[in-house]
């Protein structure tokens, strides 16, 4: 296939993805406002920040802000204040934002992807965090991934072998974190290679 062709397709594929969008802004949530509370359910723990949600989602820091206080005005996102510096802040999701996400409209891409057979499944892994690498390092973004795939996460001392510790942030990272994002990422050559 032309790249141009598959360059469509991508495109068509992310209309589609997010056309349950319109359906719930009649409900009141926005398509930014979804992009958002996904954002900040998929993060780990140092990415739940407003600028990283930014970077993350190509919009300025205005703009992001002003979804991420929608968002905390309807009840879906909590604030807190990190507990390494107390100035900066962290957002999670509330009871009622885990509850929205079960009625996202991008479960049915979700579900989609999870129909596809595990080898086909690893191509589209390979082949996406290729693209985002390529178009995000050509916009001089940060990269995002996950933990297990990033450089700056090695073993922790005196942990179990899958247990990371950060360099970026020195701290070991919860476990629940390592299959999450991240917006400190720099991916491994192997792991861009693998798919992961």
């Amino acid at each position: 296939m032309q790249a141009d062709a598959l360059a469509a397709l991508l495109v068509h594929l992310g209309r589609a993805a997010r056309s349950g969008d319109a359906e719930t802004a009649a409900d009141g949530m926005t398509a930014a406002q979804w992009a958002a509370l996904r954002y900040f359910a998929q993060a780990n723990a140092p990415s739940r920040t407003p600028s990283a949600f930014a970077s993350f989602h190509a919009t300025s820091r205005g703009t992001a802000s002003q979804t991420v206080k929608a968002l905390v005005a309807r009840g879906l996102l909590a604030r807190t204040r990190s507990g390494q510096d107390g100035r900066s802040v962290r957002l999670e999701p509330t009871a009622a934002g885990r509850a929205a996400l079960a009625g996202d409209p991008m479960r049915r891409l979700v579900g989609a992807i999870e129909a596809l057979p595990a080898g086909a499944r690893r191509a589209l892994s390979t082949a996406a965090a290729r693209l985002v690498a390529m178009m995000d390092g050509a916009r001089g973004e940060s990269l995002f991934g996950f933990c297990p795939d990033c450089e700056s996460c090695v073993p922790a001392p005196g942990g179990a072998e899958d247990d990371c510790w950060c360099l970026r942030h020195g701290a070991a990272l919860a476990a629940a974190d390592l299959d999450r994002l991240c917006a400190d990422f720099t991916p491994r050559a192997d792991a861009l290679e693998a798919g992961r």
